[in-house]
């Protein structure tokens, strides 16, 4: 499928991966809609259903969610899942109602069993409960899965998922309310430098690992799948290499020049044990392979940080 000249609607496309994949459906000449949460709420059919008949969208890629991190998750279980599982629902309904030739769902590693093997393969999906603190987000993406593996058996509809691993990149959220874990703590660490203090706290242990794909990657994974693949299948988006926290922190503390002392709090959760991706799917399927050096990922993160918080 060529994209040039197909409406496509975004939701999430002014987010932090949305802005990156409208860069890239603009490049290819599609004709993209951004809906603003001013003035649709996805969390209403019947705004859901106003937005469709202004876009009149041939593609939908699904990307808007109730998100944040580990702190966030446990503060907001009810509202992460409400929000997350009700706008895919109807989302994807009204999507199949107004005849949207293709849906492109967007899922979370936070789907996965809480132990599941390493590297995480996609038919491991369903080999356990994730891991508690997410959970309720997880599991509300995860039925986009179902939804769109049922539309498409029953109706023929063409809806895909994916799940990308966690992500970094300027323009990040940086809010301690919302951030993950790579904007956390580049924050601190810069922090800490500018101020002159010797020590900053990091929840956890710092055994346990994740991965990270860089949010340009991700976008063009994104794009290329709407425009390649279409089967019932899930796939992994990532890297396919892992990181443990304490490693993370060290780079990090000595990519921004920070010589403190790192103060561990084991009273705070860790998250999922380990996270690890099997990308062989979609560099079968549709050709993605990440790119980006993740040190160099790292570096153009807190140039953007910095930048932006000098105003430059």
């Amino acid at each position: 499928m060529s994209l040039a000249g197909h409406r496509v609607t975004v939701t999430g496309g002014a987010g932090f991966l949305g802005s990156y994949v409208v860069q890239r459906l603009r490049a290819r000449q599609a004709e993209v809609f951004v809906p603003r949460s001013r003035e649709y709420d996805l969390t209403s059919p019947e705004a859901i259903h106003r937005l469709y008949r202004d876009a009149r969208p041939e593609i939908v890629i699904h990307l808007a969610a109730r998100v944040g991190g580990i702190g966030a998750n446990r503060k907001n279980p009810g509202r992460f899942f409400y929000e997350n599982v009700i706008m895919g629902a109807h989302l994807m309904e009204a999507a199949r109602q107004a005849e949207v030739r293709k849906f492109v769902a967007i899922g979370t590693v936070c789907a996965y069993p809480k132990l599941t093997p390493v590297p995480f393969r996609e038919d491991d999906l369903w080999m356990g409960y994730p891991e508690e603190t997410n959970a309720p987000y997880g599991l509300a993406k995860k039925m986009l899965l179902v939804q769109a593996q049922a539309y498409r058996e029953q109706y023929g509809f063409g809806a895909i998922y994916l799940l990308p691993v966690n992500l970094y990149g300027p323009g990040d959220s940086f809010d301690p309310e919302k951030s993950h874990v790579i904007p956390a703590l580049i924050k601190k660490c810069c922090d800490a430098t500018e101020r002159g203090e010797d020590e900053i706290e990091v929840w956890g242990t710092g055994r346990a690992s994740r991965e990270f794909l860089y949010v340009d990657d991700c976008a063009e994974a994104v794009v290329i799948a709407t425009e390649k693949y279409d089967k019932p299948d899930p796939v992994n988006i990532g890297v396919g290499k892992e990181i443990i926290i304490k490693d993370l922190v060290r780079l990090i503390a000595d990519m921004t020049g920070y010589r403190g002392t790192i103060r561990w709090d084991g009273s705070k959760p860790d998250g999922q044990p380990r996270r690890c991706l099997d990308v062989s799917r979609a560099e079968r399927e549709f050709g993605f392979r990440a790119r980006t050096d993740f040190t160099d990922g790292l570096r153009r993160t807190i140039e953007w940080y910095r930048r932006t918080r000098s105003g430059r």
